[in-house]
């Protein structure tokens, strides 16, 4: 088994993610190959809490243009890399405090 602090890379935290965390669902960035199962034991142990329920999601990576300095620059698209989302949902009673200060 895998240590949860390699599945659980980072939360986010963007308006929709601190508008549910009202109702105690907490969005984390997690490793790619990471299952829903994985995912529940990390969130457990590293906040020592109780999940109710997982959903993850892929988010597709984004085209990107820019320029490259070789020769005349000319212009080059690349693509951001895809990553894996988690929404947790914690059971009553339950709160993660990563947010605080944000």
């Amino acid at each position: 088994m895998r240590d949860g602090f390699t599945i659980l890379k980072r939360p986010v935290i963007t308006e929709k993610a601190m508008d549910l965390t009202a109702d105690g669902v907490y969005t984390f960035e997690v490793a790619m190959d990471s299952n829903k199962i994985e995912i529940r034991n990390a969130v457990e142990t590293a906040f020592n809490v109780k999940v109710a329920k997982v959903n993850t999601l892929i988010v597709n990576g984004k085209k990107k243009n820019g320029y490259s300095r070789q020769g005349r620059g000319r212009r080059v698209t690349g693509m951001t890399a895809p990553w894996k989302k988690a929404y947790v949902t914690l059971q009553e009673g339950y709160k993660i405090d990563i947010y605080e200060g944000a």
